[in-house]
C-alpha cells in the first residue's frame, strides 16, 4: 500500500501525521509512506527525524479578511495543486491522507481530479476550511472530538505517538523528575505553551514563581525555542527552564499538572495520560482552542482560563491548592482519561487501509 499523508505547519498537524505513519508501518511495514508539506513548517524538521520521505509544496494561506492576499489565493491555489499533482504522479498512492491546513487543499484538489480514494482528519473540535471542503468529497472524516461539525464523521480521536499513548506515568515518575533535575517528592507544575512557545504563559508563570515555590511546589517550564522566562526561585524549591522537551513522554511523567494551551494535541496528550490540566485557550482564531479544551474541562479533568484572565494573581491563588491536593488531582486524571481514546492512530490507520482498499477494487 503506498500513502499519501499531507499535511504540516505546526505541531498541531505534523504530530497526528506521524502518529499515523507510524500506526500504518506497524499494520504493514511494507506500507510505502510519502508526506507533504511546506518548506515554512515544522514537517521540514520532524519528518525527516521520523525517517519518513517529505515532498514540499507551495503553502495556500486563507487570509481572514478581504484584501490583496485574498485576491492572491486562487492563482497561489493552482500553482500549489499543480505541485501536489505532480507529486502524486509521481508516487502513485493508493489512498491521499489530509490532515488541514496550508497544504491539504491543493493536495485533496488535485486527489480529487484524479479520482484517489481520500481519507479527511480533523484534530480540532471547529473544523477549519480546507477540512470542510475536503469532507465534501472524501471517502472517509475521521474527528478528534465527538461533536466536531463535519458531515458523516467518524470519531476515532487524535492520533497521538505510542511514547504518550502508552504511557505509565507512575511507573516512570522518578526517572523522569531524575532528568530534568526535579526533587522526586515535590508537586510539580508542567508549563507548556505547545512546540512554539507561548509569551503569555511564560510571564504569568514565571512572575508566580515564588507564590508557587513557598507552597512548595516546583516548576518544569517548556518556555519554547524562543521563549524565556526570569523566575524568582525559592531555595530548595526547583524551577528548571528548558527550551525545549524530545522526550515529552518524561515532562507529562513528572508531572502532577500542567498548565498550557488547548491545542488538540496538548489536549488530547494531557487527557490521555490522565494529567489534570489548566487550559489557557490561545485567544485568536475561530475560538476553536476553547471547544477543544470544553469537553475535558465539562467532564471533570481541567481547568479553563481565558488569555485575558491569566496572571500571576491567577496562578498564585489557584493553582498552588491544586498541585498540592493529590485527592482532587487523582480524580481529575481519571475523568480525563476516561473521554478520550488512546487508540486512535490505529483507528486511522484503519480507515486508511479500507480506503486504499476500496480504490484498489474500483
Amino acid at each position: 500500500m503506498r500513502v499519501l499523508l499531507a499535511g504540516g505547519g505546526t505541531a498541531g498537524h505534523t504530530s497526528p501525521l506521524l502518529a499515523t505513519a507510524d500506526a500504518l508501518l506497524r499494520r504493514d511495514p511494507a506500507t510505502e509512506v510519502l508526506c507533504v508539506g511546506t518548506a515554512r513548517g515544522l514537517e521540514t524538521r520532524v519528518v525527516p527525524a521520523a525517517g519518513h520521505e517529505l515532498a514540499l509544496i507551495p503553502p495556500v494561506p486563507l487570509p481572514r479578511r478581504p484584501g490583496m492576499e485574498l485576491l492572491r489565493v486562487p492563482g497561489r491555489l493552482r500553482a500549489a495543486v499543480r505541485e501536489a499533482g505532480a507529486v502524486i504522479n509521481r508516487f502513485r498512492p493508493d489512498v491521499v491522507v489530509g490532515y488541514g491546513g496550508y497544504v491539504s487543499m491543493p493536495v485533496y484538489v488535485a486527489a480529487r481530479r484524479r479520482k484517489l480514494p481520500l481519507v479527511v482528519h480533523e484534530q480540532n473540535a471547529l473544523p477549519g476550511i480546507a477540512n470542510k471542503v475536503g469532507a465534501r468529497v472524501a471517502d472517509h472524516v475521521a474527528v478528534s472530538f465527538p461533536d466536531t461539525p463535519l458531515k458523516g464523521a467518524t470519531y476515532v480521536g487524535l492520533p497521538i505517538r505510542q511514547m504518550i499513548s502508552t504511557l505509565d506515568r507512575a511507573a516512570l515518575r522518578d526517572e523522569a523528575r531524575a532528568s530534568f533535575g526535579l526533587d522526586p517528592s515535590l508537586p510539580t507544575l508542567l508549563v507548556t505553551g505547545g512546540s512554539q512557545g507561548a509569551r503569555r504563559l511564560n510571564q504569568a508563570v514565571a512572575a508566580s514563581s515564588r507564590a508557587l515555590g513557598e507552597a512548595g511546589v516546583q516548576v518544569l517550564h517548556v518556555v519554547g525555542p524562543k521563549g524565556e522566562a526570569q523566575p524568582e526561585p525559592v531555595p530548595g524549591v526547583p524551577y528548571v527552564v528548558e527550551h525545549f522537551v524530545e522526550r515529552m513522554d518524561l515532562a507529562y511523567a513528572s508531572a502532577d499538572l500542567v498548565l498550557c494551551r488547548s491545542g488538540a494535541s496538548s489536549v488530547t496528550e494531557a487527557a490521555a495520560v490522565g494529567l489534570p490540566a489548566v487550559f489557557v485557550p490561545l485567544p485568536i482564531g475561530n475560538g476553536e482552542q476553547e471547544l477543544n479544551a470544553r469537553p475535558v474541562v465539562d467532564a471533570g479533568g481541567g481547568l479553563l482560563v481565558s488569555d485575558a484572565a491569566l496572571s500571576a494573581e491567577w496562578i498564585a491563588a489557584t493553582v498552588p491548592d491544586l498541585a498540592t491536593d493529590p485527592h482532587r488531582l487523582a480524580g481529575m486524571g481519571a475523568a480525563a482519561a476516561a473521554l478520550i481514546p488512546r487508540d486512535a492512530d490505529e483507528r486511522l490507520a484503519a480507515l486508511v487501509a479500507e480506503a486504499a482498499g476500496r480504490g484498489r477494487a474500483r
